[in-house]
């Protein structure tokens, strides 16, 4: 490679990259921040349950819909739904901003916002490989890995900013950094390519959900284990302050927790590129499900901060491997007609994952304890690592007719 294409391949990453903080950053105000927000402004518990819980259902069918409309090749492009995306964040946080009293206002704009940033993660992922495909130089395993550092910095501060200053901070934050993204991504265009216009002509897309999983078998029974991953992954996450408060601690550790693992991502994602040079996307994807599944039996067995700390670290083995080796096996799988599809249902997975663990592990939690909810945790996570297990090593990658599995 060349020093202007060294040149060039950095600019187009620092640009991608400022895509993602400002994502990330925006994510922790708003996804990780919510509870705060919201008891703030005078929901109960159970309301902040309800709201969230039909934002992220919403979300998870939303996405994959969204997904078919940029992948049929019309109007709407990965780009243009981002800037979207990023307006009605921004716009939304400007009306919670001037409207406080009218608790069905906030209701509806917090939700909206909600569902509509996680709607855009999967397109933000297809995005860089389709750049990347025009001939644009974009390290994402670099790029998404400080996203995964903005969010932890933030985390770290947003608190003690939160005690000086209020919830409406958050608000703030989440217009300056909507600003910021807007001008990036509204100047961040897309390498002509010849391949662009012959695109939708040479390749149908597979819209319906069966037409998908017959195409795809491997994937779709992966989607199964990744709902199982992450029923764990957020069960961990959401009831984090009663396990720590359980081993002992309180919100000081739970802070150092949510650094620990959020900063470790960083130097996994970073080295994805070279990591796939070695290890298939396929196999990463069965080692972190496994991952997943060790992280979250250690809590079992954990008697002090420091075995939590301990689990926490086999974040740079689970979602730290998942998250960009799952955006390299559908980008290497998939053909150009199901990219963002394929991106996204990766995402409702995810989603679904979690809206099972806030209805159903609050309930465990309540009436048998930490100890049976982790376990119950690891018994589904568990079950997830050997339908990963099989879907990458049994099944076709792609079995559409005429072409040969990869």
């Amino acid at each position: 490679m060349s020093v202007e294409s060294k040149k060039t391949g950095g600019l187009w990453t620092l640009r991608y990259t400022l895509i993602n903080s400002t994502y990330f950053i925006a994510f922790c105000t708003i996804h990780a921040c919510a509870a705060v927000y919201l008891l703030a402004n005078g929901f109960s518990n159970t309301e902040v349950g309800v709201l969230l819980a039909i934002a992220n259902i919403v979300s998870a069918f939303f996405q994959p819909f969204i997904a078919g409309i940029i992948d049929k090749g019309g109007a709407l492009t990965n780009r243009r739904f981002i800037l979207i995306s990023v307006t009605v964040i921004l716009a939304g946080s400007v009306i919670l901003l001037l409207v406080k009293d009218i608790k069905a206002v906030v209701f509806f704009v917090f939700a909206l916002i909600y569902m509509i940033q996680f709607a855009y993660q999967p397109v933000m992922t297809a995005l860089c490989f389709e750049y990347q495909k025009a001939g644009s130089k974009i390290n994402f395993g670099l790029a998404r890995g400080l996203g995964s550092a903005s969010f932890a910095v933030t985390a770290a501060f947003i608190g003690g900013i939160i005690e000086k200053k209020g919830v409406d901070i958050l608000l703030i934050v989440n217009i300056v950094v909507m600003a910021l993204s807007f001008i990036v991504v509204f100047t961040f265009i897309k390498p002509r390519s010849e391949e662009d216009s012959g695109r939708s002509k040479k390749e149908a897309s597979h819209n319906s959900l069966f037409s998908f999983s017959k195409t795809y078998p491997a994937f779709s029974l992966f989607l199964v284990a990744t709902v199982c991953f992450f029923f764990a992954h957020n069960m961990i996450n959401d009831f984090m302050i009663q396990i720590i408060r359980h081993l002992g601690g309180g919100e000081t550790e739970l802070g150092y927790s949510n650094f620990l693992q959020a900063i470790l991502e960083l130097p996994v994602m970073a080295l994805i590129g070279l990591i796939l040079k070695k290890i298939s996307s396929k196999s990463l994807l069965v080692m972190s499900g496994f991952a997943f599944l060790v992280k979250i039996a250690i809590l079992i067995f954990a008697t002090n901060m420091v075995m939590m700390y301990v689990s926490q670290s086999f974040q740079l083995f689970a979602y730290a491997v998942f998250i960009p080796a799952a955006a390299y096996y559908v980008s290497s799988t998939m053909e150009e007609s199901d990219q963002v599809k394929g991106q996204a249902y990766v995402t409702s997975a995810i989603t679904v994952g979690g809206v099972f663990s806030n209805l159903i592990s609050g309930v465990i939690l309540d009436h048998l304890g930490i100890g049976a909810m982790l376990g119950i945790g690891t018994g589904v996570c568990a079950i997830g690592a050997v339908t990963a297990l099989v879907a990458m090593t049994v099944l076709k990658h792609h079995n559409e007719i005429g072409k040969e599995a990869l």
